[in-house]
């Protein structure tokens, strides 16, 4: 195997203590406990992902270390493998229910150990890999594939969450909504391949223009957001004026061609109140400030005033 792999020893006995180091050195990296409280201990710290534990040892058996692992239910799994000198059947059940996944009679052989360890290894090699495919997945699923920004999902649950601290402590919260304008003639003109580009590129200047503590993502077509938090209604136009101008002075270029995206914004807020607004009723107002935007000439920025705004934010 690799020395990524943690190997936990325990077992009160000196002897088997030296033997089972000496046979898992292979595996891994090797750690020793002498008794079942220090394996704890090492456990919680170092996590490893195999266990090999002698059954009777001082303070705590090594069922009761199974039992105490599996309550604890880390993001990793431990595979456990208990040591006993009784072979008789009602023990290896017990020893199975309280959470070992596999048993070995001392004296055991040493090929056969290592054999049971490999087994161990593999599974927890399977495990790692399907957990690695499942945040993988779950990253996915919350990720727009042309930008690489969030999605409307991930920028939704974001938001209603903040919308929850904003309600309770009294800071500001804005929703930026914004359109490309005459996107459609984009594709019409000059190729789907160039609309989207400007996506993607438009997608680089939003996530620039955004701060860690904030979002921002594309959540369908060529209508992007912008959620701000902690910002007054001017700290929120400058900033989106800065995209705003950023985007105007790009220019696109489709073989002998070139051309100009502007995009317009419409910006909705409200700051504490008993109850945080719904992400759609943001939107919607956002929506609002947006279609005015449009309707005085696109390329600009509108803002709905902020609900339920502290005197010393107005």
């Amino acid at each position: 195997m690799s020395d990524h792999f943690k190997i936990l020893i325990a077992d009160d006995s000196a002897v088997y203590r030296k033997l089972l180091e000496q046979q898992a050195l292979s595996l891994g990296t090797v750690l020793v406990a002498k008794t079942g409280r220090e394996a704890l201990e090492i456990f919680e710290r170092e996590q490893p992902a195999l266990i090999i534990t002698d059954w009777v040892m001082p303070d705590a058996t090594g069922i009761e270390l199974c039992q105490r692992i599996r309550e604890a239910a880390g993001s990793g799994y431990t595979y456990i493998i208990i040591l006993t000198s009784n072979s008789e059947k009602q023990n290896v059940v017990k020893a199975l229910s309280a959470g070992a996944d596999d048993y070995l009679t001392k004296p055991f052989d040493s090929d056969e150990l290592l054999a049971r360890a490999r087994v161990g290894m593999r599974l927890i090699e399977l495990h790692r890999e399907i957990g690695a495919k499942n945040r993988l997945l779950q990253e996915l699923a919350l990720t727009d594939s042309l930008t690489d920004l969030p999605n409307r999902r991930a920028v939704v649950d974001w938001t209603e969450r903040q919308a929850g601290g904003a309600a309770r402590h009294g800071f500001p919260l804005w929703l930026v909504l914004i359109d490309l304008d005459h996107f459609k003639s984009v594709n019409d003109n000059h190729g789907h391949a160039a609309g989207d580009e400007v996506l993607k590129r438009f997608g680089a200047i939003l996530r620039s223009n955004t701060r860690c503590s904030d979002i921002c993502g594309r959540i369908g077509g060529e209508e992007f957001v912008q959620v701000v938090t902690h910002s007054d209604e001017n700290g929120v136009r400058i900033v989106t004026e800065r995209i705003r101008s950023q985007l105007a002075e790009q220019r696109f270029r489709v073989a002998d061609t070139s051309f100009n995206v502007t995009a317009s914004f419409g910006i909705s807020g409200f700051s504490g109140g008993p109850k945080a607004p719904e992400f759609e009723e943001l939107l919607k107002r956002a929506d609002g400030a947006l279609y005015q935007a449009k309707k005085l000439g696109r390329n600009r920025v509108e803002i709905e005033p902020c609900q339920h705004e502290p005197a010393a934010m107005r």
